[in-house]
Order: structure tokens, then C-alpha cells, then sequence
């Protein structure tokens, strides 16, 4: 009985042990990462990064000689305008 007792109490302590951890979540992707995206993608001059409140990185960057308003979504979507 009492074997089956310590059982119960261990199970209910990894139980609550288990919710109190935090889902892993991506990380946010940072101005750096997202300048290497665009330099990878054969822009240049890349410069005034910024993340709007939904997540997206705005800027400029100039691909082919043609200066480029840039635009980065969460999923790393890059559209050029």
C-alpha cells in the first residue's frame, strides 16, 4: 500500500514539474540575421533595419545597382519593392 502511495505522490510531482516548464519557442530572428538573409540573397548596402510590431523587418537594400525598400516577414518571406 504504501509502495503504491509513493507512486502516486511521484507521478503528481513530475506532473506538476512538467507544467511549469515553458514551451521551447523560436527564437526572434535579430537585425543581424536578418541582414545575412538579405546579403544572401545578393542585396547590398543593406541599412535601416527595422521590426514593426507585427514581427516584419523593414529597410533598404540595393540589389543590381537598384536601391530596394525590403520587407522580412516572421516566416523570413523577403519582398522587394
Amino acid at each position: 500500500m504504501r509502495g503504491v502511495l509513493l507512486a502516486l505522490v511521484l507521478v503528481g510531482v513530475a506532473g506538476a514539474a512538467v507544467a511549469q516548464t515553458k514551451p521551447a519557442t523560436t527564437p526572434a530572428q535579430g537585425s543581424a540575421s536578418a541582414k545575412t538573409q538579405l546579403q544572401s540573397l545578393h542585396y547590398g548596402n543593406v541599412r535601416d533595419l527595422r521590426r514593426g510590431p507585427d514581427g516584419q523587418w523593414t529597410g533598404k537594400a540595393t540589389q543590381n545597382g537598384v536601391e530596394k525598400q525590403v520587407t522580412i516577414s516572421p516566416k523570413g518571406v523577403v519582398t522587394a519593392r
